[in-house]
């Protein structure tokens, strides 16, 4: 199964990976075997920097051969769900000593609140504080602020995570997805929008850059 949606929320360190108990299979390329369900199942985890990608398969400890239905994102029932749930706890383990977590969101806010001395507006009570939008002087959105789920962007994970709408240059769009900070927009127009992660894998400059078109964009 695919977890690489760690990258898209923070920094690795790669100095911490032997620590963890990770092994080196190339420069860029890190592995480790855990057991799960009480040595019932080998999780093999492997880690790719070049990639950036992190997959986790199970085995079964006594005849070797792969658990199947782990992978399968449709299998359901409750012993598929206690062995998802113990590997995540796996996965946050990794993130908390091999990553370098951080937040975009206030920074992102005192930002804006400077640059164009706008204050968050709150036009749906119910989610407050979960979204809010900064609008242009003509009262029109030029970025809409929410916390989802990354498996709304299409990611493996249904860990929660702060993102940002704006608006963009219609033919620059398919230029700027890379689907791994930068998204098609979740919710609204994706052929005049897009969704940014708030956080560690966003560079800042380049989020404060596409707000600023988006002003612009708004204000015409």
């Amino acid at each position: 199964m695919d977890y690489s949606y760690i990258f898209r929320s923070a920094k690795i360190k790669k100095e911490s990976l032997d620590a963890a108990g990770f092994k080196t299979t190339d420069d860029n390329t890190f592995s480790m075997n855990k057991t799960v369900s009480k040595g019932a199942f080998n999780a093999d985890i492997t880690l790719s920097l070049s990639e950036q990608t992190l997959t986790v398969h199970l085995f079964d400890s006594a005849t070797s051969e792969k658990y199947a239905l782990f992978d399968m994102p449709n299998s359901h029932g409750a012993f598929v769900a206690s062995l998802r749930e113990e590997v995540q706890q796996l996965i946050d383990e990794i993130k908390s000593k091999c990553f370098e977590t951080s937040d975009l969101k206030d920074d992102y806010i005192a930002w804006i609140k400077t640059q164009f001395g706008a204050e968050p507006d709150y036009p749906w009570p119910d989610d407050a504080p979960w979204s809010f939008v900064f609008r242009c002087p003509n009262e029109k959105w030029f970025a809409l602020v929410m916390r989802i789920k990354y498996r709304q962007l299409g990611l493996t994970s249904d860990e929660e995570v702060w993102v940002v709408n704006m608006k963009a240059c219609q033919d620059k769009i398919p230029n700027l997805i890379d689907k791994k900070s930068i998204f098609p927009a979740w919710h609204m127009n994706k052929k005049h929008w897009i969704t940014v992660l708030l956080t560690a894998a966003t560079d800042f400059n380049k989020l404060c850059e596409l707000t600023q078109k988006s002003w612009e964009l708004v204000t015409k």
